[in-house]
């Protein structure tokens, strides 16, 4: 039995506003006897079969309130593990507020962003890398990032972790049993096989380190800036990419003044392009601001899209200040205005036409090979995109290597044990076996609430 066992909280668990209907989730102890007070059914929820559907009305002093659906789960077979309610209304946001108040009058309360799922980790329902999945698949934007996050939650991460903490148990195991017979100086395991075991694990932890860039991609996206001289194109290649005029296009240059955002899904991966104000000389204070936030906007970006008239020569002092604000590997260099010219671009290089868009397709296929999408992603692919679990995992990798380091210094058990045992604690807090209130706190904040 955990601390919220005596507490029923309540939230509107679909979005705000209009709709055909509107689900209200409460969960808790006592909440079927709760609900009882002002649903009126064919029978009371705290007598009906588990797990079933009730149709009635909602009625508070007299005054109907709506008809609703109400759908009764029992603990444990619930999201939460707790008994839960579920009261489906027409989706009108006024018959949802009143009905919200009506059980805030219940000895209901009104549930932190997250409980719901906060209250499913702490009843044993999944561990804490599923509960984290679970605003992933909720904030998903796309299908590579929707696919991860299902990863996630069916548990192929805590999987890894477990197979990994195994493997390590087994080891200070023996280690340990060890150090029972001292005296007789037994060896149980070898320190060769010690070593072959944890470089195994170090490499698992580096494949798993590495995917993190990939994966925070995949989750938040890819931030890139168009960049350019005025007039060589960049708003028209932004209204190309949305198909429609989101940025202002003139012969006037200058005309780009603020950075202006929109996203575009490819082959499953969200990109959030930025198109920036012309960089040139100018004495108008709010083209400066302009030309100061795209400089900003370059620093933060993941690629830059350096764009280039075709028709003109490349201004190389311009090249060099962008290369000079992020790393040359992350500029790409595109040529635009190709459908204006018979001039023929070497096989390496990027045209487009933002007018007509030619080269579009194979500007976007540099991009998904510059991070790395050419790689099959498959439905077991084990991918992480939270900063959490890289910290821990850099933790436990570093732990690791210094038990490596004890065993070729020729150090004794406990000086290996001491390493392994930190590692185990490393993955503990991944899936939540060991943490810490502040940290529960600061993951769940992050839900929405109602979930």
């Amino acid at each position: 039995m955990n601390k919220f066992d005596e507490d029923i909280i309540t939230a509107l668990a679909t979005p705000n506003g209009e709709g055909a209907i509107a689900v209200i989730r409460v969960s808790g102890k006592e909440c079927f006897n709760q609900i009882d007070k002002i649903f009126k059914g064919k029978i009371p929820l705290s007598e009906a079969k588990k797990n079933t559907i009730h149709y009635g009305k909602i009625i508070y002093k007299n005054e109907i309130i709506d008809d609703v659906l109400v759908s009764i789960f029992h603990s444990p077979n619930s999201y939460t593990g707790e008994d839960s309610v579920e009261i489906s209304t027409h989706g009108n946001p006024l018959i949802v507020q009143k009905i919200i108040e009506i059980l805030l009058k219940q000895n209901i309360r009104l549930a932190e962003p997250g409980e719901f799922t906060k209250r499913a980790f702490l009843n044993g329902k999944f561990d804490l890398t599923q509960a984290e999945a679970v605003a992933d698949i909720i904030q998903s934007r796309n299908d590579s990032a929707l696919k991860g996050a299902r990863n996630q939650l069916n548990g192929l991460l805590s999987a890894q972790i477990n197979n990994i903490k195994n493997s390590l148990i087994e080891i200070i195991s023996l280690l340990e049993l060890e150090l029972d017979f001292a005296e007789e100086d037994l060896l149980f395991i070898s320190r060769n096989e010690i070593i072959t075991k944890i470089e195994k694990i170090i490499r698992t932890f580096e494949v798993l380190i590495s995917s993190y860039k990939f994966g925070r991609i995949l989750r938040d996206g890819v931030n890139v800036a168009i960049v350019g001289k005025p007039n060589v194109g960049k708003s028209s290649l932004l209204n190309y990419f949305v198909k429609e005029n989101r940025a202002i296009v003139s012969e006037i240059p200058g005309t780009t003044r603020d950075v202006i955002i929109e996203e575009v899904n490819i082959e499953g991966v969200l990109f959030k392009f930025y198109d920036t104000a012309g960089f040139r000389e100018s004495e108008d204070e709010i083209e400066i601001l302009g030309v100061q936030k795209s400089e900003k906007t370059i620093l933060q970006a993941d690629f830059v899209l350096l764009i280039h008239d075709v028709e003109q020569e490349l201004d190389l002092n311009f090249y060099n200040k962008i290369i000079s604000l992020i790393e040359e590997n992350r500029v790409l260099l595109v040529q635009n205005k190709i459908d204006k010219t018979i001039k023929k671009l070497k096989e390496n290089e990027i045209g487009i036409s933002a007018k007509t868009g030619e080269g579009i397709e194979k500007l976007f296929k540099v991009l998904l090979e510059r991070i790395g999408q050419t790689k099959i992603y498959t439905e077991n692919s084990l991918i992480i995109n939270n900063i959490r679990h890289l910290e821990i995992l850099t933790k436990a990798k570093n732990y690791l290597t210094n038990a490596v380091k004890s065993i070729e210094e020729n150090q004794s058990q406990e000086f290996i044990s001491i390493e392994i045992r930190y590692t185990l604690e490393m993955l503990d807090e991944i899936i939540g076996v060991v943490t810490t209130d502040e940290i529960l706190n600061n993951i769940f904040n992050k839900f929405c609430i109602g979930k």
